[in-house]
Order: structure tokens, then sequence, then C-alpha cells
């Protein structure tokens, strides 16, 4: 095969796709506030939503952020994103640190009433909840009372969830999930959390 045949059955290939891609977008014309969860194994689904925060940001939306069970505040995203948006970090830490179930529970709580004040407050056009899914899969909060609220947020209010092992029941109701894989970890060839890229 000659080299313009190659790029002429290259051309036709790439115009059908284009058709087809453009037919897809022309059909998804509803706009509406989306469920987001990350979930899996893998690394990368806090820096995932910190990308959306930083995304909306970037459109002026305003933006709340709720992150459950981590305690540490220096972290990059923190440091940078809490200047633009209301950054709540809840948590008491790992619950294999602290090992106090009654406190993690109650610490939970506080935390999901702040998320839960976000979550019906239609100003706040993103809101992420950072590792809410351990505290659902933990039983530190009821999850129907979660889902409810998820459900009847704001029409136009984007959420974000991230946290392992997410319930059918979340991702049922999520519009977009991402299972994100574990194929490879510096971590367990004894790299320790480098500042930029897991902190």
């Amino acid at each position: 095969m000659s080299e313009d045949d190659r790029n002429t059955r290259h051309a036709a290939r790439m115009a059908r796709k284009k058709a087809h891609v453009d037919a897809v977008i022309a059909a998804a014309q509803a706009e509406r506030g989306l469920l987001v969860v990350l979930t899996g194994n893998g690394k990368g689904k806090s820096s995932s939503a910190f990308g959306m925060v930083a995304r909306a940001l970037g459109h002026g939306m305003k933006v709340g952020v709720v992150q459950f069970i981590k305690a540490r505040t220096d972290t990059g995203e923190e440091a940078f994103l809490g200047k633009h948006a209301e950054w709540h970090i809840t948590g008491d830490g790992f619950t294999w640190d602290t090992q106090d179930r009654e406190r993690d529970i109650a610490t939970a709580q506080r935390g999901w009433a702040i998320a839960a004040r976000m979550l019906a407050d239609p100003s706040y056009q993103l809101v992420v909840l950072d590792e809410l899914t351990y505290l659902l899969s933990y039983g530190y909060l009821d999850a129907d009372s979660v889902l409810d609220a998820l459900a009847h947020r704001p029409p136009m209010q984007h959420v974000v969830v991230t946290g392992r092992g997410a319930s059918e029941a979340l991702t049922e109701l999520a519009d977009t999930v991402s299972v994100i894989a574990d194929a490879k970890h510096a971590f367990r060839t004894g790299v320790k959390a480098q500042p930029g890229i897991d902190l």
C-alpha cells in the first residue's frame, strides 16, 4: 500500500470517527449536577478530585471540600487550593491510628454535619467528600441518610466522593464511577510519601 493510500484511508477513518463523536456530543444536551465516585485500590482518587477542584475554581465556581479520615494539615492540595475553596479537615487520622471506634464515629458525624450543610446549599457548585466511602463501609454514618442527602442536593450541584470500596448503593446513585486500579506503588519498595506526589 502506498503512502498516499494510507493517508487516504486514515482520513476516511478519522472522518467516520469525527461524525460519530460529533453525533454523541450533539445528543448530550442535559445540564445538571453530577455525582462522581472515585474508588478502587489505586493511587489517585483524591488527586483526581482535587484536579476537579482546580478546574471548578478556574470557572469561578464556589467549592467546598470535606476531608474525612485524614488529619494532616500540611498537604500541598490544602495549602494551595484551601486559599480558594472552603476546606475542612475533619478526621483524626487513620482508624488504625486512633483505635477508638466511638471517637471515630463522633468525628465522622461532626464532619458529616459540615458536608450536609454544603449539600443543602445551592451556592456550592462543587462539593468534594474525600474518603467518605470508609465512613459508610465502617458504619460510622447512616448510609441511607447520606445517600438521601446526595440524591436530594441542589439540582446543579456537582459532588465528588472518594475512597476505596464504594458501596453498590453509592455507585448505583452516581452518574460517573471510576475504579482506579493498583498495578504498582513506590511505597511497597520502601519509598516514603513524597511532597508534591503523595502529600
